[in-house]
């Protein structure tokens, strides 16, 4: 099981798994009703290397990326949802409307997203390519979304 952690933690974390030679993914999202998508999308970010840390936006930055009503379930408890899944070892929180602040603090070797992107489209390609890094698209096509299962929901 993994932990959630805060950012300067995970830094120092980062820092001595890779002393040893771990190579490091990031995932990043809302992850605000955790449905197959996402499970898909963290399976294939953890087949990218040794360490799967996941970060994952706060609820404030949830609210301006997807709208009133959102978060359904506040970051706290994304996190420790997300920590309990198989193959993930840190879960982080980052307040911020991108991952950027996360890329800069531990330089993952692999910066996974869904397939909704293609590496060109990436927003923090450009950060992830200075430090060396590599994009990497994961998971299943994005067929599934956390706004049509509450719609669903609702009848």
């Amino acid at each position: 099981m993994g932990r959630t952690i805060a950012l300067d933690e995970l830094a120092s974390e980062v820092e001595a798994l890779r002393a040893r030679g771990e190579k490091i993914v990031l995932a990043n999202g809302c992850f605000d009703v955790l449905h197959v998508g996402h499970v898909r999308y963290l399976q294939g970010a953890r087949a990218e290397g040794d360490i799967l840390v996941v970060a994952v936006n706060g609820d404030d930055a949830v609210r301006q990326l997807k709208g009133d009503g959102r978060p359904v379930m506040p970051a706290t408890e994304r996190a420790e949802i997300l920590a309990a899944i198989e193959g993930v070892a840190f879960v982080t929180i980052f307040e911020t409307l991108t991952v950027e602040p996360v890329l800069r603090a531990i330089h993952p070797d692999v910066h996974a997203k869904g397939t909704d992107y293609t590496t060109e489209t990436v927003p923090e390609r450009a950060i992830v390519a200075e430090y060396g890094g590599r994009v990497a698209i994961v998971g299943d096509p994005k067929d599934h979304s956390t706004s049509e299962v509450l719609e669903r929901m609702k009848g």
